[in-house]
């Protein structure tokens, strides 16, 4: 029979084994949600009808990227690769939703200069349709700085704004809006719709960073909405609901919506805020075909 010495440092010898486990167990897990699961690239493919969309613009596909958060915390080799996966799908236009650096844990400074870093990276699509709106972390650190390091790199933004998209003699509308959460002046949708869309009844696409304006933007009748902000989560334990979501963020976190007319589409983004780690909640490239 085992001695009760013995019985005693077996199970010792187990509570040791045990911790040891759950140690390694939460430093493998850090490391696959840093370094595996935050560069595990999923390449979303949805088709979306909208209703009298022109014949010509049947098909037509757009690339939908979100929430870069340059530097804070996604390397410059990651949205290399990004941008390599975005050019081979060969879309015909590239919305880029907002949040391309990211307001702390380091000085605004240093996330004005990454800027600049990330929209000259951002010339490495090779669509020639590119367009933009900015995030609230943009405007946090410098509304004018985010918008400049854009523009100067071949993507406008469209804030408050929009431009048409033809094809043949027929068209559509791409629309943007100023930040919900930190732009100046804020969201107008006056100024976004274009007069003539609404007269004409024309189909028009708008690009908002937070999707939680979708009541709002549903009032005003766009056909689709395009929205990031949200992470997806971000980090998403089994079983249990995000552990953060972002102020206007909340009651349209990642995938397909509908109110009323307006379709909204909402992209996990591409990288992280508050920590380097994604879990069940993988990097987002869309491609929208529509129909």
């Amino acid at each position: 029979m085992m001695s009760v010495v013995a019985a005693e440092k077996e199970r010792v010898l187990t509570r040791r084994q045990f911790l040891s486990l759950s140690g390694l167990s939460v430093l493998g897990l850090g490391f696959y949600a840093g370094e595996i699961a935050r560069h595990e690239i999923d390449i979303v493919q949805r088709t979306i009808t909208v209703p009298g969309l022109p014949k010509s613009f049947k098909g037509f596909r757009i690339a939908q990227i979100s929430d870069i958060h340059f530097r804070e915390y996604t390397e410059a080799s990651f949205l290399k690769l990004v941008l390599h996966a975005v050019n081979a799908l060969k879309p015909d236009l590239v919305a880029l939703t907002g949040d391309f650096v990211s307001y702390g844990p380091l000085a605004k400074h240093r996330s004005v200069g990454w800027a600049y870093t990330c929209g000259e990276l951002l010339t490495r699509i090779q669509c020639p349709l590119r367009y933009a709106v900015l995030g609230n972390h943009d405007c946090i650190v410098s509304e004018a700085a985010a918008r400049d390091a854009l523009t100067t790199h071949g993507i406008p933004v469209l804030n408050n704004a929009s431009v048409p998209l033809e094809h043949g003699n027929q068209r559509i509308w791409l629309a943007g809006i100023a930040d919900a959460l930190s732009g100046n002046p804020g969201p107008d949708f006056e100024k976004a719709v274009p007069k003539t869309a609404r007269g004409d009844n024309e189909r028009v696409i708008l690009m908002a960073h937070e999707p939680d304006i979708l009541p709002r933007v549903a009032k005003h009748g766009f056909d689709l909405m395009l929205s990031g902000h949200t992470h997806g989560g971000q980090v998403r334990l089994p079983f249990l609901p995000p552990l953060h979501l972002p102020p206007m963020g909340v009651d349209y976190v990642e995938g397909y919506f509908r109110l009323g007319q307006t379709q909204l589409y909402v992209n996990r983004g591409i990288g992280t805020v508050g920590l380097p780690f994604r879990l069940n909640c993988p990097p987002e490239i869309t491609l929208i075909t529509l129909a």
